[in-house]
């Protein structure tokens, strides 16, 4: 059994077996709120899937001559023959030369053809919904997207038990600096998660889907689909983590404020091959995940200006202080 975890100080010494206890305790946090966000995304695997599916295009009738469009239309065109037939028996039911006895039946197969048009679609206009390819696969597909969802959820949790974790060996002005990078990171991830679902799935699968829809019978499978839409978040939101690593570099010494002003094309191409390595290597889809990235990049130019301006100021202060004898900060 895991020990109940108890906060640790950076002055704290603790044995090679207590921190193996210690990560032991904090991995079994994670796996039990991994378990219980993938049972609560399993039981409510139906609301996530219709979630996924809102990106795909509605079938309109422009499209519905293709694939499974074709057969909604027909139920429409069929519902209105039912329609006509119901009229016309109703017709003969109610007009006066038609015999007495023949009138209820005229009437009974009236009622029996509304009453069929009735429950066929009324509008070609619906939700289009992904197919799948085997026995197995609509189970191994709801099982492996109640996956993601979960690890999406559980996030925040899995960051903060490695920041607890890794926390304690930092020294006080490290840990200035790696609280607010621990708040930014997973509200970048999610940013970046909305951005994708909200922004890019849905003309990308729309230009996807509909490209030279008049040569194809265009149907859309299941698994593939749902790997495009959840690779492509997964891949946005840690794209869009590009900030704290360029802060990072500049923690280390590596770049600077002026470094990425002055190589600006350079970074513009390498984030032309980021987003050309995403999923769906379209100019549509690919021109939507590079816009951030370049929006993103103009703000950590920003940023690190602030730091430069910053370690100057305090490199002018520790020369100031160094003559005196004084603590510069």
């Amino acid at each position: 059994m895991a020990k109940a975890l108890t906060p640790i100080g950076h002055e704290d010494r603790l044995s090679i077996v207590d921190h193996l206890d210690e990560l032991r305790s904090r991995l079994v946090v994670c796996l039990g709120a991994l378990i219980i966000a993938f049972g609560l995304c399993f039981w409510q695997n139906h609301a996530l899937l219709d979630v996924l599916n809102r990106a795909l295009p509605h079938v309109s009738s422009t499209s519905a001559q293709h694939g499974l469009a074709s057969l909604r239309n027909r139920s429409v065109q069929q519902r209105q023959a039912l329609l006509k037939t119901a009229a016309a028996f109703q017709t003969l039911a109610a007009a006066p030369s038609t015999p007495p006895g023949a009138r209820p039946a005229y009437a009974q197969a009236a009622a029996g053809m509304t009453q069929a048009a009735n429950e066929l679609p009324s509008t070609p206009t619906t939700q289009e919904k992904p197919i799948t390819i085997g026995v197995g696969e609509p189970f191994t597909t709801t099982l492996t997207v109640a996956a993601y969802f979960a690890l999406l959820f559980t996030l925040p949790v899995l960051l903060y038990q490695l920041y607890a974790f890794m926390i304690p060996a930092l020294n006080p002005e490290e840990r200035r600096v790696a609280i607010p990078v621990t708040a930014a990171a997973p509200m970048l991830f999610l940013s970046g998660l909305a951005f994708a679902f909200v922004i890019i799935l849905p003309p990308a699968v729309h230009f996807l889907q509909g490209y030279n829809s008049a040569n194809f019978d265009i149907l859309v499978q299941a698994k593939a689909y749902y790997t495009f839409e959840i690779m492509t978040m997964l891949l946005v939101g840690l794209a869009f983590q590009l900030p704290l690593a360029l802060l990072a570099l500049h923690r280390i010494g590596a770049i600077d404020g002026t470094t990425l002003t002055r190589h600006w094309r350079y970074a513009i191409v390498i984030i032309a091959v980021i987003a050309a390595a995403m999923p769906g290597a379209d100019p549509v889809t690919t021109s939507l995940e590079a816009l951030p990235l370049v929006v993103l990049f103009g703000v950590s130019i920003v940023l690190l200006k602030i730091a430069d301006r910053r370690a100057a100021a305090r490199a002018a202060r520790e020369e100031e202080a160094q003559p005196l004898g004084l603590d510069p900060t």
